[in-house]
């Protein structure tokens, strides 16, 4: 997996700045704890920790190729990169075909000698996750490339003579040229759920976007798409269309087992990781191997369960139904409340994160999910990206929510009191334009579907949902699984994600989609054989959130402090009356599910706040 960073500025000799680049590289340890490197060059350096997966003696970085540069004593080009390149092995016996000599087994060096072979062009061939920075010494330019979907985090941050990047914004922020700023737009991006293309909640900083580089030289920064979503009509049958979704995760979820190191399944007992999981038992059974699988519960959540729209049934008994018919070792990871309020715990997701992003308790729960899967593996498969491409969310059959003049969570979300408006001054919302900040990325995000002749009003509203649930919702569940797990050194796997199968079910009509009346319909049937039949009609249920009185009692202490006089950030900006009201409420039940996110939104906001010292700037009512 691994984490990078570097700086480029052509007007300083970086090769002083060693100190800093080390710096810099130090905050992505727990992405990289088996070793860690700097090179420096005149205007240029990389700095990387690795996190050994594939080629475990080899394959260090930053990498330099061995043919030289135009100055004595420097390579052609140096390439600093974290993920996998799932085809790198195709990859490499073409290139040695084309006569380029390896002497490594590793994934990174197929990807320095791709781009000494064709170029910017080299990023077409890649199957796989990754962030990629590639100094060209030649050139004196720097490219940054980031995955298709944005499985993979990269951030970068202009400066007046170059750039600085890394995996997470810590590293930026190492480097004193980087400020902690915010105005009312980074606040806007901080109290919306959803991630905008390239935008970061610290003033100055961005993230490449998704199936984006870019090229950083003397004239500049150049962002450069390669990748993007197209609409075709599709023309197979539902049986042949079924055989093909089948035939593509037949590929992929193998192709995406390839490590040196131990490797489980993520296994909550849903369609989704279980069809990954049945696939990957099968995978490690042909080679004489037995799957190990993971689930997380909390204490008496099985037997106390109480469903709720959003999650019918509880995952235990389904997981180990699943490891049960798939044979695989399975570890049902349980977890109590006092676990998950551990102030060390919680101060380690912040960090992890870097951003005010949070999923409430399920952030800290999958971070200690992770944390024990780590005891035994390095690499976890996972099921995330199905409700995606399959359109399993509520949203896509919602009345409401399918004519929302908005994100459709954002809908459902405010209508279930998910609405920044119950918790900050209606004047501090209003004053940073939240509301046309949002209409204003909504009508960008539609303006950017691509468009199928021939499509009536009900078929282009669907490819529209499509469309924003991939590139507006994905990237953020990609980001907590990306965090949690790096925060743990452990590399997540999401093959639902595979480009590939994105382009192919993106174009796949709605009613063959859910030809059976169910979500998700498509992938059930290309999972028939795979899975028991009580997890092929099992409804959606969203990943466990605990259900515990004393747990939110315990958030609105956090929410108190946010609430505080004196240092508090968010105190001008939050409204005591309804603090106080949520505060009664938890004195004699709990919160609802978007209540607790709310809150813990609002926590988080005003933790990053002090953790990263925002300087926030332009907002009303701000006293900093």
């Amino acid at each position: 997996m691994c984490g990078i960073t570097g700086w480029v500025d052509f007007t300083r000799d970086l090769t002083r700045q060693t100190l800093a680049v080390e710096a810099m590289t130090r905050t992505l340890i727990a992405r990289g704890p088996d070793a860690g490197g700097t090179w420096l060059d005149t205007h240029a350096a990389l700095g990387h920790r690795r996190l050994a997966i594939i080629d475990l003696e080899h394959g260090t970085q930053p990498m330099r190729t061995p043919e030289p540069g135009p100055r004595d004593g420097t390579p052609r080009a140096v390439i600093s990169y974290g993920g996998e390149i799932y085809n790198f092995r195709e990859l490499r016996e073409e290139l040695a075909l084309l006569g380029h000599r390896f002497t490594t087994r590793s994934d990174t060096e197929v990807a320095l000698r791709a781009y000494l072979q064709w170029g910017t062009d080299f990023v077409h061939r890649l199957n796989g996750m990754y962030a990629i920075a590639i100094w060209d010494t030649a050139r004196e330019e720097l490219l940054l490339v980031r995955d298709r979907l944005g499985v993979k985090p990269l951030f970068y941050y202009p400066t007046s003579d170059g750039v600085l990047f890394g995996s997470e914004p810590k590293a930026i922020l190492a480097n004193p040229l980087a400020q902690a700023t915010a105005g009312a737009e980074e606040l806007c991006d901080a109290l919306l759920f959803l991630r905008t293309p390239g935008r970061v909640p610290f003033r100055g900083m961005h993230e490449v976007k998704p199936g984006h580089l870019l090229r950083v030289g003397r004239d500049g920064i150049r962002e450069e798409r390669y990748w993007a979503l197209e609409s075709r009509p599709h023309t197979d049958d539902l049986r042949t269309t079924i055989a093909t979704v089948r035939d593509l995760l037949d590929d992929i979820v193998p192709r995406q087992m390839v490590a040196d190191v131990p490797l489980v399944s993520l296994l909550s007992g849903g369609l989704d990781s279980s069809t990954v999981t049945a696939l990957a038992a099968r995978a490690r059974a042909a080679d004489g191997g037995q799957l190990s699988t993971f689930s997380v519960d909390f204490t008496g959540h099985t037997e106390n369960f109480q469903a709720d729209p959003i999650r019918p049934t509880p995952d235990g008994p389904y997981a180990l139904e699943v490891a049960r018919h798939v044979g695989s070792d399975h570890h049902a990871i349980v977890l109590d409340r006092g676990r998950l309020l551990d102030p060390a715990v919680r101060r380690t997701v912040l960090g992890a994160w870097d951003l005010p992003f949070n999923f409430a308790d399920l952030d800290v729960s999958l971070y200690l999910l992770f944390a024990a899967v780590r005891e035994h593996a390095t690499v976890a498969l996972s099921g995330e990206g199905a409700d995606e491409v399959f359109g399993g969310y509520l949203w896509f059959s919602d009345p409401g929510a399918r004519s929302a003049d908005t994100f459709p969570w954002l809908k459902l979300g405010a209508h279930r009191g998910l609405d920044p408006r119950n918790l900050f001054h209606p004047w501090f919302v209003d004053g940073i334009d939240l509301e046309e900040y949002q209409a204003d990325l909504y009508r960008t995000a539609l303006a950017e579907v691509p468009q199928l002749e021939g499509e009536n009003a009900e078929e282009r509203r669907t490819r529209e949902l499509g469309y924003v649930t991939l590139t507006r919702w994905l990237p953020i569940l990609l980001d907590k699984k990306d965090r949690m797990g790096m925060a743990s050194s452990l590399e997540g796997r999401v093959p639902f994600c595979d480009h590939r199968l994105v382009e192919y079910v993106f174009n796949v009509p709605w009613e063959m989609k859910t030809f059976s009346g169910e979500e998700k319909a498509l992938l059930r049937a290309a999972a028939a054989d795979l899975l028991p039949e009580s997890v092929l009609r099992r409804k959606k249920a969203a990943y466990p959130s605990i259900q515990d009185p004393a747990y939110d009692r315990a958030l609105i202490t956090g929410l108190a402090t946010a609430t505080g006089e004196g240092e508090a950030p968010l105190s001008p900006f939050l409204d005591g009356d309804a603090v106080r009201r949520l505060t009664a409420k938890t004195a004699t039940g709990s919160l609802s599910e978007f209540e607790r996110i709310l809150v813990e939104s609002t926590v988080r906001l005003d933790d990053w706040l002090r953790t990263y010292q925002v300087e926030l700037t332009d907002v009303k009512g701000s006293t900093h």
